[in-house]
């Protein structure tokens, strides 16, 4: 564990500042050097699936600006940037030969970054599943987990010389239930029981992925996970989803074994026999970094008669209840204090694996208004505080014994978020998808002073 942060609001000498964004959120250019489509492509040209339309198709055009948006960082200050690799760029069916057009974008970025100072992480996946493997039943079958390992193996071959840290997944919780049971995400499917297969798929898949990567030589291994405190005063609702929305993917990554709970509520919707004997043994492997993406709590109460929530199937008699203070413009509770509650416990309940928040942010309605330069200025006011008052709530943490080593804001750009389109602006840098425009947000040049004094200011 480091050591403790030094003086009010410093933190230790070796935290890690940076940001992060997703490939499909950000890139664009989906038709460039040989990409096939993913699931997103398909979903968000679905009628009716993507506010107003929208899709990722030209998104920041990052893709293209990539140079540009790493001067951005550099100029901010950052020493680390989170960034996700498009498999449909490494390979477009999913399978099968490398697209060597597709990993020299990467190759590229992450010269960039190098060039910068910037530390790179890269996630693997964040959601965009080649099309041609959701044609054969994308993470439902558990063949999808075996291609992925083979893919992550392909980019770490590639890029493994210059790349210390690697995740595997981002939120399997999301991927599984809001894309196979739910249906808000891409693929866009409505099935309880294929959500709990996607989430063991999802799991197996990281657990193969972790152990090939480890075998090559990957320096630092990761696994990010959507996490939240639940709140409310019935234990055995706060508990049960406690168990779907954490524990389902914490206990099996860390703990080789599934919480009793989300295997009675699996067994009454489709059954087990997609767990397989030998599969928590490999889903344990060995990580480095427990990543963790957090927004706002979750509050739920006793209530009979309930239908269950539809993300999370075996929630009947649960009244998820609405924010009563405070909200971002995702409608989200802004409450700092229960991040500290979570990193406390997740260092208490999971002490061998260290944490970095690769996910923390708020989208808010920002808007572009004149300066005295004629250049423009975005003041964000609601975001400063939000993010003020969630890093004083991680350095609590650490001070209470919490091995946290880095915080990445959510999200350097504005992007396409996902089935709200263009309308949630969740970036520290304003982007005018008009004209691709970048302007740093008053958030920005806040977030660039912290990282300079490597702490807060004073109260």
């Amino acid at each position: 564990m480091m050591s403790s942060p030094d003086g009010f609001g410093r933190f230790p000498d070796d935290f890690v500042w940076g940001t992060a964004t997703a490939s499909y959120q950000i890139e664009g250019a989906v038709s460039a050097a040989g990409r096939g489509a993913s699931i997103w492509d398909t979903f968000s040209h679905t009628p009716g699936k993507v506010a107003d339309g929208h899709t990722g198709d030209v998104a920041c055009d990052h893709y293209h600006r990539y140079a540009e948006d790493v001067r951005l960082m550099a100029d901010l200050g950052l020493k680390a940037y989170r960034f996700s690799i498009a498999w449909p760029r490494i390979q477009p069916t999913g399978a099968g030969p490398v697209n060597a057009e597709g990993l020299g974008f990467y190759d590229r970025l992450v010269d960039e970054l190098l060039g910068r100072g910037i530390a790179p992480y890269a996630t693997l996946y964040h959601w965009d599943l080649p099309q041609a493997l959701e044609d054969l039943g994308g993470w439902t079958e558990r063949d999808t987990a075996f291609r992925f390992a083979d893919y992550a193996l392909a980019v770490h071959d590639r890029l493994g010389d210059r790349i210390r840290t690697w995740t595997t997944l981002n939120e399997p919780w999301v991927s599984a239930f809001l894309g196979y049971c739910s249906g808000v995400h891409a693929p866009g499917r409505r099935s309880p029981a294929a959500g709990f297969r996607a989430a063991h798929h999802l799991l197996l898949g990281h657990g193969l992925a972790a152990s090939a990567l480890r075998s090559a030589g990957a320096a630092e291994l990761a696994l990010t996970l959507n996490l939240g405190t639940i709140l409310g005063e019935d234990e055995e609702a706060v508990a049960r989803v406690d168990a779907l929305l954490n524990r389902q993917f914490l206990d099996p990554a860390l703990r080789g074994r599934y919480p009793e709970e989300v295997l009675e509520i699996a067994a009454g919707h489709g059954g087990l026999d997609h767990i397989r004997d030998g599969d928590l043994a490999v889903i344990n492997q060995p990580i480095d970094l427990l990543g963790v993406n957090y927004y706002c709590p979750t509050t739920v109460s006793r209530s009979p008669g309930e239908p269950a929530n539809p993300d999370y199937p075996g929630t009947e008699d649960i009244r998820f209840v609405p924010p009563t203070g405070p909200v971002t413009s995702m409608g989200w509770p802004i409450e700092p204090a229960s991040l500290e509650t979570l990193l406390v416990r997740l260092s208490r309940d999971y002490p061998e694996v260290g944490l970095l928040i690769t996910e923390n942010g708020a989208a808010f309605e920002d808007g572009v208004t004149d300066d005295e330069t004629g250049a423009g200025r975005v003041h964000d006011p609601e975001r400063i505080a939000f993010l003020d008052g969630h890093l004083r709530a991680a350095h609590a943490a650490i001070a209470a014994g919490a091995d946290l080593r880095g915080y990445l804001v959510w999200s350097l750009l504005d992007n396409f978020e996902w089935a709200y389109g263009y309308h949630k602006r969740f970036g520290i840098v304003y982007v005018d998808f008009s004209t691709q425009r970048r302007l740093p947000k008053d958030s920005a040049l806040w977030y660039r002073e912290v990282i300079q004094r490597n702490g807060l200011q004073g109260e």
